[in-house]
């Protein structure tokens, strides 16, 4: 992937760089929509901020994948300012392929919303016919993607907490580092 420094913000981990994104495109009230079961601290993530977590059911029976598009739009109202997804997902082990990734991406294009993408995981998916698509991939989405990242799961440093987030939207670029300001 072909990202310049710009738009990338360092992070004390990849849970700091939800949270910056969270907190620069949402106000308190405003929701986020993410496929279920999810990582659990997406939640108090939110919850810190008064961010609404709408959940989509995914099902063991269809090992986990993508809930339907439509049930996705269904749960979209003028609060949603986002859907978030980890690809590969924690806690499921889920792969989104390319197609689903952009037709989540049709969506945050169709309501002018984000999509972000926990990427942590990527480097570890144990099929040799399978490969990861990153959101920044799609340059479609290029004002509307967000990819978060860390070095500790990749490399073992879970005390490093070093993480990163990552959008050519440079608004938001802008937001995050005005909210990134204010904690220090």
């Amino acid at each position: 992937i072909d990202v310049n420094p710009e738009p990338i913000i360092a992070t004390t981990g990849a849970s700091e760089a939800v949270a910056f994104t969270l907190n620069s495109i949402c106000d308190a009230g405003d929701e986020i929509i993410i496929p279920e079961p999810f990582y659990a601290n997406y939640s108090g993530f939110a919850a810190a901020s008064s961010i609404n977590v709408i959940p989509v059911v995914s099902l063991f029976e269809d090992q986990f994948c993508l809930p339907a598009i439509e049930e996705i739009e269904s749960k979209v109202t003028n609060k949603t300012k986002g859907i978030l997804i980890c690809n590969p997902s924690n806690p499921t082990g889920y792969l989104y392929s390319k197609e689903e990734i952009e037709a989540l991406g049709d969506l945050a294009l169709k309501y002018d919303i984000f999509l972000i993408v926990d990427e942590v995981y990527r480097e570890f998916i144990h099929d040799d016919h399978t490969e990861h698509y990153s959101v920044l991939q799609s340059e479609k989405l290029n004002d509307h993607a967000v990819m978060i990242d860390s070095v500790s799961k990749r490399y073992s440093l879970c005390g490093a907490r070093v993480g990163c987030m990552v959008t050519r939207n440079k608004a938001l670029i802008k937001n995050a580092l005005k909210f990134a300001h204010l904690r220090l």
